[in-house]
């Protein structure tokens, strides 16, 4: 026999629906309150240009409107971390020398990896980040790099087109998507395509923190025209 629901269950299943907006906005991101948004672009050899320069763009283009007459700002402060305090050499020969060393770099709100060589530090670096970082973000294969420190296990996550099949076969415990422009893993861990999709997630990532109005005027100043930063992860 079927039985009415009843007045107990009827109001649980109201008060879940009206939950549910505030539990879709706890992806939103609050910036600190005392100091910019720190990103740290990690740089070791071999490292894709475009991974790390489109997203580090992004930010740095991100301005907000002043108080009264007061200028426009920049929310973020950017910096570069490596294995050393010594020139690499990235995907087109440009030496770069990072700002700091896993061991001495400032405690990241998000963090950027694209492809690159890595370093034997940089999987536990990336471990011990976790739990104090707002986002980890990889582009292209910077993925394999968050995968090898254990941060996909048992997650979704994408990476460059060209490297579905290696990726599937190294990392069985990842879910591995293959028509996104970027994924998230969970509620700090994100993964782009290849190349341009860093920018797409870095201005996903500014629409988390401030709005889609402000990230959709940063694309605009850029004169980027790609939306698919619009879409959810």
């Amino acid at each position: 026999m079927c039985m009415r629901p009843s007045t107990t269950i009827l109001t649980i299943l109201t008060l879940a629906l009206l939950f549910i907006p505030a539990i879709l906005c706890a992806a939103q991101l609050v910036p600190p309150a005392n100091r910019p948004i720190r990103v740290a672009v990690v740089l070791t050899d071999g490292a894709t240009m475009i991974d790390f320069a489109g997203p580090w763009e992004v930010f740095q283009d991100v301005m907000l409107p002043g108080e009264g007459s007061a200028e426009p700002t920049t929310p973020f402060e950017l910096f570069t971390v490596g294995a050393a305090k010594e020139p690499i050499r990235t995907s087109g020969g440009m030496a770069v020398v990072p700002d700091y060393t896993f061991a001495d770099a400032p405690v990241p709100d998000v963090i950027v990896i694209g492809a690159q060589r890595g370093a034997p530090d940089l999987g536990p670096w990336l471990r011990k980040m976790r739990p104090q970082s707002r986002i980890i973000m990889s582009v292209c294969t910077g993925a394999f790099k968050l995968a090898d420190a254990g941060l996909l296990d048992g997650k979704p996550a994408t990476t460059h087109h060209d490297f579905f099949d290696a990726f599937a076969k190294r990392f069985p415990k990842v879910t591995l998507v293959r028509d996104k422009r970027f994924v998230q893993a969970d509620s700090v861990v994100y993964s782009a395509g290849g190349l341009t999709s860093g920018i797409d997630l870095a201005l996903h990532v500014v629409s988390l923190y401030f709005g889609k109005e402000t990230a959709e005027r940063t694309a605009v100043y850029m004169e980027y025209t790609g939306t698919r930063w619009r879409e959810s992860s």
